[in-house]
């Protein structure tokens, strides 16, 4: 064995003598460079990219290290930009359930809840603020609470009707297609965790959360609403289990014309949206990794929602990117898969087909199911899979056929070709891009359906225009407003299979 080189004596003992002042020099000096260590035994060679240097430079700036330990003021800056970029992610990742905390809050207001069903007699009309609804279908909503035990609901015939959970997932089909395969029949809505009796009778849903959102959706005959209105009026009803076997009166009110809204905050407040649904359901309701980001920037279950001020200036910049990056996402998207056809304008809002936004490796497309709630509502397979004659399709356009936003001061015209390939009718309604609901203007309804009778040309095309004055002998009008941009929707009600292997298309709106 050969005894360890070491340094001359005078050398080991100088090196001895200035390491503290070397180690306390670097203490107080962020940019000091790091000592390297002497040679030992154990000593290998390090890579590289394993290590940190003293300095690094990012978007955030200078970030300083003393031999891989951040300074204080780095740490800091980094904590800033964790706490913002996660109140980003809570942001973009909440807004299905704080859509429904609006919704909730809605049918509060109008009294749509505790069995009281709100349906829209005389259709939905632009006084209602609600996420890109249509002005064809016979909508009733209600919220069910299962706080106090499992619920009955009485389901309509011939109507779609759909329950969604407190974070907007889908629970069950009613009407169409749900198990009743449209003939009506007795839902029976279970809380979560439930282990009670579960009676005979009913079709059974189980709800991972206590709150839950309830829709459906009749349909006008020959234009029409008030059949299928009627019909929702005489069969539909919603009450607790416990009541099971007594009378249950109608118990409805009419929200036709009515002022509220249920659309969720883009400011601070958002996060207390969010707040009650973290409060009022189960830790896990939402997943432990979706939950650990909500409890990373102060929302936890159990404990007030209380940031102090430097947390609240970073969740206020914070909602403020993720309100653009929303936006982004939806006006601007840049997915793959969300262009019906690769050289136009019109988008699904059901990309890759899965009302749960998974890619066919089973992961979850986030961008995509922002996409949707931003703008829109209700979640069920019925409206994301190719089911020729049954159910919906939707079509979403917010740019022109050269890719520019619609201007309001502008006019349009949209051709819609021959032979739409529909069982039941067609419309395309037209959006405000602030509140994404029902553009507010003179006309009470700012659609045009194949219900209104629409004047066609010679070759069985229609014409319809968008401006704020009707063009000249354009008897297909839809009113816009000077200074303000849109977006619009076309649906296909019963859409046949022309629609889905694209033998018929639908052009892009023109200027005009």
């Amino acid at each position: 064995m050969h005894a360890p080189l070491l340094p001359k004596p005078s050398t080991y003992r100088l090196r001895l003598a200035l390491a503290p002042l070397v180690l306390a020099a670097c203490a107080v000096l962020p940019a000091c460079t790091t000592v390297s260590p002497a040679r030992h035994d154990m000593t290998t060679k390090i890579p590289k990219e394993i290590t940190t240097p003293d300095l690094v430079d990012t978007r955030l700036g200078t970030l300083k290290f003393f031999d891989g330990v951040p300074t204080e003021a780095t740490a800091q800056k980094v904590y800033d930009q964790l706490d913002f970029s996660r109140g980003i992610e809570v942001f973009l990742n909440g807004i299905p359930g704080a859509s429904l905390v609006a919704m909730r809050r809605g049918l509060r207001e109008v009294g749509a809840v505790d069995g009281t069903i709100g349906i829209w007699d005389e259709l939905l009309d632009s006084k209602s603020l609600l996420l890109t609804g249509n002005t064809e279908s016979v909508y009733a909503f209600t919220w069910i609470d299962l706080t106090k035990g499992p619920v009955v609901v009485e389901s309509p015939p011939n109507t779609l009707g759909v329950l969604d959970d407190f974070w907007f997932r889908y629970v069950t089909d009613l009407g169409n297609a749900g198990p009743d395969k449209g003939q009506g029949g007795k839902f029976l809505v279970l809380p979560p965790g439930w282990q009670g009796e579960v009676p005979p009778g009913y079709f059974v849903a189980r709800s991972p959360t206590f709150n839950n959102w309830l829709v459906w959706r009749g349909f006008p005959v020959n234009g029409d609403p008030k059949p299928a209105a009627e019909s929702i009026r005489k069969v539909a009803r919603v009450y607790p289990l416990s009541q099971a076997g007594q009378p249950h009166p109608p118990k409805f009110v009419n929200l036709s014309g009515r002022d509220f809204n249920t659309i969720h905050a883009n400011d601070f407040s958002f996060y207390g949206e969010l707040n009650e649904i973290v409060q009022e359901e189960p830790e896990d309701s939402y997943g432990p990794d979706m939950m650990g980001l909500f409890n990373s920037i102060g929302l936890v279950k159990g404990k007030p929602f209380a940031p102090d001020g430097r947390m609240k200036r970073i969740l206020t910049d914070s909602v403020a990117v993720g309100n653009a990056a929303a936006r982004s996402i939806d006006f601007r998207n840049r997915l793959d898969g969300a262009r019906i056809y690769p050289d136009g304008q019109w988008n699904t809002p059901f990309i890759g087909g899965s009302y749960q936004w998974l890619t066919k490796g089973g992961a979850r497309n986030f961008d995509a199911r922002t996409m949707f709630f931003y703008a829109a509502t209700v979640n069920t397979p019925a409206m994301a899979v190719a089911m020729p004659g049954v159910g919906s399709q939707y079509a979403s356009a917010n740019f022109d056929a050269h890719g520019n936003p619609f201007d309001g001061n502008k006019t349009y015209r949209l051709r819609v070709p021959a032979n739409v390939p529909v069982k039941d009718f067609w419309s395309v309604v037209v959006y405000d891009t602030q509140t994404r609901s029902l553009l507010q203007t003179d006309q009470r309804f700012p659609s045009l359906s194949s219900n209104d009778k629409p004047r066609a040309n010679a070759d069985g095309t229609v014409d319809v225009y968008f401006s704020a004055k009707r063009p000249p002998d354009a008897q297909n009008w839809v009113q816009t407003v000077p200074g303000k941009s849109w977006f619009t929707i076309f649906r296909l009600y019963g859409p046949l299979q022309p629609w889905f292997d694209k033998s018929w298309r639908l052009p892009d709106i023109e200027p005009f």
